[in-house]
């Protein structure tokens, strides 16, 4: 009996949706699924205060980790064959409950010379997160096999609309009645069960070689050059941002709050006036870089971790 572990934070229920039709395809026959929810000691709530989500931030980005709830001492108790590990990006940067599961000694016990397949359900950019999840992982002592990332399929500016109609609203609905649902798509939720089949075959086969290549046929992953360099020009800049606020104190310090207030106008400013200018510019160079940008998408395509 081969025994898999899924593990997974999400606070509107989308990332469970996917994770439970991506297993309809895995569980039967000599496999055994169990799921675990990450649990924060003081859980983020959904939908989100404005003030709150803001103030997640600086901790979120800097990857400081918060106290969790322990796991049941049954999922201890166990050795998994696959762990699936599901995951919601908060600024350009897995999520807090994440990240501080993967710097746990559960996690260490966990995840130990174990084969993981990353689950990624976000708006769009998702790249560096996935570089510092890789990080993780390795820390613990894991093997990324595979990553599926799931995304909002319309434009930057659209989503990030209805986004924030979802994350201050609580509801996965038409902003207005005329902008589309925000999230994953009903129909990328449902389709989700066809990852399964060739990770059913990798477990059963102990075999995970070729499994990111099965998956990339299915579509697991589609990286937009242009998001690229906009993640990592992110990091960049976030960097500054998280080290300037984090150092005003904790949550509810005075000049932490004005400091999130700046930094709440700059990430409008750079949504809707710095991001049209980047795809200019990336128009502009897509020819003298078209080589750098196939090999950039190959790679983050990939599972592999660069060494730099």
């Amino acid at each position: 009996m081969k025994e898999v572990l899924i593990v997974y934070y999400s606070q509107s229920g989308q990332l469970l949706d996917i994770v439970q039709n991506l297993a309809t395809s895995i569980e039967g026959k000599n496999v055994n699924i169990t799921y675990y929810r990450i649990s924060p000691e003081n859980d983020y709530k959904f939908p989100w205060k404005q003030d709150d989500f803001y103030d997640a931030f600086p901790e979120s980005f800097l990857q400081i980790p918060c106290g969790l709830k322990p796991p049941k001492a049954d999922i201890l108790e166990r050795k998994y064959d696959l762990i699936i590990l599901g995951y919601q990006v908060w600024y350009l940067t897995p999520s807090i409950p994440i990240n501080s599961f993967l710097k746990s000694d559960v996690a260490k016990k966990l995840l130990d010379q174990t084969p993981v397949v990353t689950v990624i359900a976000c708006r769009n950019m998702w790249l560096m997160a996935q570089e510092k999840m890789k990080r993780l992982l390795v820390a613990c002592n894991a093997k990324l096999v595979g990553n599926i990332a799931l995304v909002d399929r319309h434009i930057n500016h659209i989503s990030v609309i209805t986004i924030v109609h979802w994350m201050l609203g609580g509801k996965k609905t038409k902003y207005l009645g005329i902008f589309p649902k925000p999230g994953v798509s009903d129909e990328d939720i449902k389709a989700s069960e066809k990852f399964g089949t060739p990770i059913r075959k990798a477990l059963l086969n102990n075999d995970y070689t070729n499994l990111q290549d099965e998956l990339l046929k299915l579509d697991a992953v589609k990286v937009k050059p242009l998001l690229i360099q906009t993640d990592i020009r992110g990091n960049v800049l976030f960097t500054k941002w998280a080290n300037l606020i984090i150092k005003k104190g904790p949550s509810g310090n005075p000049k932490r709050k004005k400091l999130l207030v700046l930094f709440k106008y700059y990430l409008l400013f750079a949504i809707w006036a710095i991001a049209p200018i980047v795809f200019i510019v990336f128009l502009a160079t897509y020819i003298p870089r078209y080589n750098k940008i196939k090999r950039d998408k190959a790679y983050y395509s990939s599972v592999s971790l660069k060494n730099n």
